[in-house]
């Protein structure tokens, strides 16, 4: 454009350059370009194909790591920074490894309850065991948190939901499982799955309301 610009309107390249906001030596680098792709230029469109070809293979999945191993097997010497510049060039990004979240109670440092089940998730009647679980629900507002409890009659007797997954949170679930029974679980073995404010698995008989 810059070149039609002095061919047909007589605009000198300086002026167009500076009105374009392209620095003047750019340009005139561009006018000495070779005619055919230099063997860099050619390597480094054959490097970005092959790159794109094992990402894709990979099931959009694969890092700049996984991949170089993969052009090391064809026979490419390239390094893994070189990859890794090219993928942020061209936008692909492997998946990451899932961020491991810190429990809210460090392990040995509150004494476990006792294991009154055993595994043995076979209760003869209802209110002899009730098992509790907290999950995270996708939503297009974010991911609320969802405690649960199931009496091993198969009845949903409490949930609740909140944006933490904290006491406070289980306890609502729990409150709502002992109303739904009337208020008198007495003698009821609630067993737990590893929820996040917790390291392990739990099991305790529920105090009734009155001595909570």
């Amino acid at each position: 454009m810059i070149s039609d610009q002095r061919i047909e309107c007589g605009i000198p390249h300086t002026v167009a350059c500076r009105a374009l906001g392209v620095s003047e030596a750019w340009f005139y680098k561009w006018l000495r370009r070779p005619a055919e792709p230099t063997k860099r230029e050619v390597r480094r469109a054959r490097l970005e194909e092959r790159i794109t070809h094992f990402f894709r293979a990979s099931g959009d999945t694969s890092g700049s790591p996984r991949i170089t191993l993969d052009l090391w097997a064809e026979g490419w010497q390239v390094s893994v920074n070189t990859v890794a510049d090219i993928m942020a060039y061209l936008g692909p990004q492997g998946r990451r490894p899932p961020r491991r979240r810190r429990s809210l109670t460090r392990q040995g440092k509150r004494r476990a309850a006792p294991d009154l089940v055993h595994r043995r998730f076979d209760a003869v009647a209802p209110d002899v065991l009730w098992v509790g679980g907290m999950t995270e629900i996708e939503t297009g507002e974010g991911k609320p948190r969802l405690a649960s409890v199931l009496d091993l009659s198969r009845r949903l007797l409490g949930y609740a939901m909140g944006a933490h997954h904290d006491a406070a949170l289980v306890g609502a679930s729990l409150n709502m499982a002992a109303a739904t029974r009337g208020g008198q679980v007495d003698g009821v073995i609630l067993w737990c799955s590893p929820w996040d404010a917790l390291d392990q698995p739990w099991t305790a008989p529920l105090p009734s309301p009155s001595t909570r």
